[in-house]
């Protein structure tokens, strides 16, 4: 089964985040490639407010490049959904139906783009409530 994780659901694979250990479990995941901006940006934003050392963050970015790439040896870990021209206009209209911020709008719409290209992907992790119910409201099971 393949699931759509959001960014805060990908930090929680880096961190010492509650959802850790939830995150890890799935073994298929779709993202946005908003991603790789957000995820790295949270974890630096860790550093500012003090709750992770400045090594721990490039250790962490390091081991989330990795992921994201792979490694010569092993494939990426994230089926990585590109945000298209058509992604965006689905994000507009899902901001008014849906009350979402930007980047919570082109995450869910890369969501529905990813469950369009696998139907099998019909759950969507993710740790901020708004979203959550915009996923639910768009026929995704969520697991927060």
């Amino acid at each position: 089964m393949t699931v759509f994780a959001d960014s805060s659901a990908l930090v929680g694979l880096y961190g010492d985040e509650p959802s850790r250990t939830q995150a890890r479990q799935i073994a298929d995941l779709a993202v946005s490639d908003l991603a790789r901006v957000e995820v790295t940006s949270a974890l630096w934003t860790k550093v500012r407010t003090g709750e992770l050392a400045s090594e721990d963050a490039v250790l962490l970015e390091a081991w989330f490049a990795t992921d994201w790439h792979g490694d010569g040896q092993h494939p990426p870990r994230f089926a990585a959904i590109p945000v298209s021209p058509a992604i965006l206009e689905r994000a507009v209209a899902l901001v008014s139906r849906h009350a979402l911020r930007t980047l919570d709008a082109i995450q869910l719409a890369s969501a529905i783009a990813a469950r369009e290209a696998d139907p099998d992907l019909d759950t969507f992790l993710g740790f901020d409530a708004r979203l959550n119910r915009a996923a639910a409201a768009e026929g995704f099971a969520v697991v927060s």
